[in-house]
């Protein structure tokens, strides 16, 4: 019998309203992976180095300004106490950074992030877009969430996306995107970027659904794809549109299989950049 992971991709369907605030039931926070558990593995194949060539100015994109933050750091398992480091995210306070997970196989969400962002990186300059990231394996950890947060900020980013892979159970599978609660707390305000998150996000999970084939999570979401959160600082901080995507479940066997796939991975991409393009373009 087929779970619920393997059935047809469903449709990807709005929250109630924008600016509603966060439920206060918590959301689970993802199974991070300690370092010393990851087993040496060869990480699989890219089919995509990092395209450091400036925008043509050509595109439809012209002028726009996008900032990928790919989600962790592969230098991270070497500075635990530096990762550990609470930083305030205006209604709490959160550790810097964390290792992020793995497949069973080894494949870290470090490595698979910066995979998948490098390809949309040449997907959106190849539209015309500024593309900038928040790090791209040339510092020694982090940055910190409250750093990646400014990163966008200080850009005057058009649209910012937080690129990971979820660490849930064995049998959890699907993508979803996670927008930002209302927050007023401290140096926090998304009241001003609420709404057009929410347009951000609902735009990359109907374009990731249409080019993936992969279904919304069956865990997180109600079917959706979408999810609110309030406990994230790279969210709570941003002072310009920005949603994370978990691009799948790292530790589901299945999701595992394809998001080890460099095809996979360029779909991935690809469904993302097809939902900043028509974020974009209004």
């Amino acid at each position: 019998m087929k779970g619920p992971g393997d059935s047809a991709p469903q449709k990807v369907l709005p929250l109630p309203s924008p600016t509603a605030t966060a439920t206060t039931q918590p959301v689970k926070s993802p199974v991070r992976t300690p370092a010393t558990s990851h087993p040496a593995s060869k990480s699989p194949s890219s089919s995509a180095p990092a395209d450091n060539k400036p925008p043509t100015g050509n595109g439809p994109l012209a002028g726009r300004v996008v900032v990928i933050d790919p989600g962790h750091n592969p230098n991270n398992f070497n500075h635990g106490r530096d990762i550990a480091r609470q930083v305030n995210i205006g209604n709490s306070s959160k550790e810097c950074d964390t290792t992020g997970t793995s497949t069973n196989g080894g494949y870290s969400e470090a490595r698979f992030t910066l995979d998948v962002s490098h390809r949309l990186r040449t997907l959106l300059q190849a539209q015309g877009a500024t593309v900038k990231f928040t790090q791209d394996n040339d510092r020694s950890f982090g940055p910190c969430v409250d750093e990646r947060a400014r990163i966008g900020n200080k850009a005057k980013a058009d649209a910012v996306v937080s690129v990971h892979g979820d660490g849930s159970a064995a049998g959890n599978r699907g993508f979803h995107v996670i927008l930002p609660a209302l927050v007023r707390a401290g140096a926090a305000d998304t009241g001003p970027i609420v709404a057009s998150s929410h347009d951000l996000g609902v735009r990359i999970a109907g374009k990731f659904v249409q080019d993936t084939g992969s279904a919304p999570s069956n865990y997180i979401g109600g079917g959706t794809g979408l999810d609110t959160r309030s406990d994230l600082g790279g969210l709570n901080l941003s002072t310009v549109p920005k949603v994370f995507i978990e691009c799948g479940n790292m530790r589901d066997p299945n999701d595992a299989a394809l998001m080890t796939s460099a095809s996979w991975r360029q779909k991935a991409a690809q469904g993302i950049a097809d939902g900043i393009i028509s974020f974009l373009h209004g």
